[in-house]
């Protein structure tokens, strides 16, 4: 079973009480429940006596055949409340509506709420939460609902190559393990770098033959 709204579905019923209906058939430019809605599926309905002030607005279950449309849950009627009408004798309109309670206009109330499906496909309102709350799925994870959020702290820093420090637990610090190169001002430098590009050896070398000297001794060859 499947929740289904679809445009243009209507049939005609002469079922009296507050029971299921029997869809007695359409009329030209509208669909049955049989082929807008499907056996089985559930929709929202409206059912409206053509000739009494009674009108029942809910969602309904249809049967296997799409026969019958059985009146699930009441959402508002001409009784002023959520219980199934008692219809009297008489033709009355079966047929598939968008109930103004279940607009995200009226279903979201207050700045901050999430909309969500419900387990029967329909708009449901999820209130807004306190402040650093997180949204998370429920236990059996068939609705959202508010928590505040995690926190943990490091089971373990290991220090890597080159490295020093670490930890686990607490503030840990992770230093640059130290080379055998001193900090200095190094000139035509020899320089010899490892894995982890850190400098490990260092010296200064001595200057080589200048440009204007190189090309003097060219010249004089």
């Amino acid at each position: 079973m499947v929740f289904i709204v679809n445009d243009r579905v209507k049939e005609t019923t002469t079922t009296a009480g507050s029971g299921a209906v029997a869809l007695g058939g359409t009329s030209s430019g509208f669909d049955t429940f049989a082929i807008g809605i499907g056996n089985n599926n559930s929709t929202y309905y409206t059912i409206a006596h053509q000739t009494a002030d009674e009108w029942e607005v809910g969602i309904g279950a249809l049967d296997g055949s799409s026969a019958n449309l059985t009146r699930t849950t009441v959402l508002t009627n001409s009784d002023g409340n959520t219980t199934q009408v008692v219809f009297s004798a008489g033709t009355k309109d079966v047929f598939v509506t968008y109930p103004a309670s279940k607009t995200m206009e009226e279903t979201l109330t207050t700045q901050g709420d999430v909309l969500y499906a419900s387990s029967a496909n329909t708009p449901a309102r999820l209130a807004k939460g306190s402040a650093t709350q997180v949204l998370a799925m429920n236990a059996g994870a068939t609705a959202p609902e508010w928590v505040a959020p995690t926190t943990g702290d490091i089971t373990a820093v290991t220090a890597g190559t080159g490295l020093s420090g670490g930890g686990s637990s607490g503030d840990v610090t992770v230093n640059i393990a130290n080379t055998a190169v001193t900090a200095a001002s190094y000139t035509n430098t020899s320089l010899t770098v490892n894995a982890q590009g850190q400098i490990t050896t260092a010296s200064s070398g001595s200057a080589g033959a200048s440009a204007g000297f190189a090309i003097a001794m060219a010249v004089a060859l």
